[in-house]
């Protein structure tokens, strides 16, 4: 059904509010643009058996106000790409159920709603219009979209939602937070996409042709990155030390000092700095030798910590992360390749709460800075010089509240990094 009037649309809220599973999908007007910077072209809206498709800017119907969609932005609502739909309608109470199929099954199960041949055919014929799918007929749609509800509807019923709320809360509320802020370019402002259901559950970063987190520090890609505040700006990076053996160690119960971890592997080692970042990481994600274990406590502690999470794999065929409870899942694991997934998971899952600590932290000072990108063990900031240095300060003590110490870098781009850690 159509919801074009407003009798319609208030009959619909009368059985809204009387339902408890809903399900939506919300179509943009360009699906090849970022969702930050497209429009909502129309929603796709299931429950009690019935769909309704509420038109807001397409050319085949009547339209709604686009303010009649803080009407239905009071009740969970599930749907198959959180993130997207947040940018698209703003709500905030969104259940993703990619995410609850991919908790539980390690594997992200894909849904597209622009499988149609005829939507297809329009993508190659008018591959240059920018906002094309406001102009395809929409029962075009009705087909796959009822398809895909009904793949959500198998999903919800198979697993318990209640495992994935804290994180499918936390996750998302992060990414989104981030992917609308934007980075500011030479040319105009980018938007990038974070990627949470891979492998390893360390999230993949990249839109429009850029990988934001492989961006070459030597070639000078990272120039055209600037400070949205002009003269009155500056792009600061967070990095923290050795982030990877830190966590480790917090896990084994081995104290490093603030010092650099890589010099104090270059005092144990009795070899050079860089010789010793080169082994420590060899020893950390591939193969400790029995003589390392033996006389270098830390991989020890390591080895011995890597052979126990092994066993719990072979015995349950998953093992749990520690923050949110996540299971990894693998068929063809050693237990070399289950610890790095399980590192790789440990610092994404720290850094879902830093990041988080971080927005909070934000939004009560009511900052002009932004955060603008987050990459593994590195946190971006495009920082307006009113903050001033109270804002720095109070960025580095978040990101040290797990006793992890971090080095500050800023410049005019993010080419351009002087490092100013000891200036703190």
């Amino acid at each position: 059904m159509f919801i074009e009037n407003t009798r319609d649309f208030n009959n619909l809220l009368v059985q809204y509010k009387e339902t408890d599973n809903i399900y939506m999908i919300a179509v943009p007007v360009c699906h090849k643009k970022h969702p930050t910077q497209s429009e909502i072209s129309f929603i796709f809206i299931n429950f009690d058996k019935f769909t309704h498709i509420i038109p807001f800017n397409h050319t085949d119907a009547l339209c709604r106000p686009i303010g009649d969609l803080k009407h239905l932005n009071h009740k969970k609502i599930y749907t198959i790409n959180k993130k997207e739909t947040y940018h698209l309608t703003g709500f905030d109470n969104l259940v993703d159920v990619t995410l609850l199929e991919y908790w539980n099954t390690g594997v992200k199960k894909e849904f597209d709603i622009y499988k149609d041949t005829t939507i297809q055919n329009y993508f190659m014929k008018y591959s240059e219009k920018q906002d094309l799918i406001k102009s395809i007929p929409i029962m075009r749609f009705n087909g796959e979209l009822n398809k895909v509800i009904q793949d959500m509807k198998e999903i919800v019923k198979k697993y318990d939602e209640t495992d994935i709320m804290s994180y499918n809360n936390d996750m998302f509320d992060n990414f989104t937070y981030l992917e609308k802020n934007g980075l500011k370019t030479i040319d105009d402002m980018v938007h990038t996409e974070y990627n949470p259901y891979t492998s390893t559950g360390r999230p993949s970063n990249r839109f429009g042709g850029i990988n934001f987190a492989a961006l070459n520090k030597s070639d000078g890609s990272r120039e055209k990155f600037i400070s949205r505040f002009g003269g009155e700006g500056k792009l600061v990076e967070f990095d923290y030390d050795a982030y990877h053996l830190r966590l480790i160690a917090d896990k084994i119960d081995y104290k490093f000092s603030k010092e650099s971890v890589h010099q104090h592997f270059a005092d144990v080692f009795g070899v050079t700095y860089a010789d010793a970042k080169s082994l420590s990481f060899q020893y950390l994600y591939g193969f400790i030798p029995d003589d390392i274990a033996e006389n270098i406590e830390y991989f020890g502690k390591v080895k011995e910590f890597t052979d126990k999470m092994w066993d719990i794999y072979r015995n349950k065929h998953f093992i749990e992360s520690d923050i949110y409870r996540r299971r990894i899942f693998g068929k063809d694991f050693n237990a070399n390749k289950l610890f790095n997934y399980y590192i790789q998971l440990l610092e994404t899952e720290t850094n879902m709460l830093v990041i988080k600590n971080l927005k909070e932290m934000m939004e009560k000072s009511h900052y002009k800075s932004k955060f603008i990108l987050y990459s593994y063990d590195s946190f971006l900031f495009d920082f307006n010089v009113d903050d001033g240095i109270g804002f720095l300060s109070d960025v580095k003590n978040v990101l040290e509240m797990n006793g992890h110490p971090v080095k500050v870098a800023w410049g005019n781009n993010y080419h351009e990094l002087e490092n100013i850690t000891e200036k703190f």
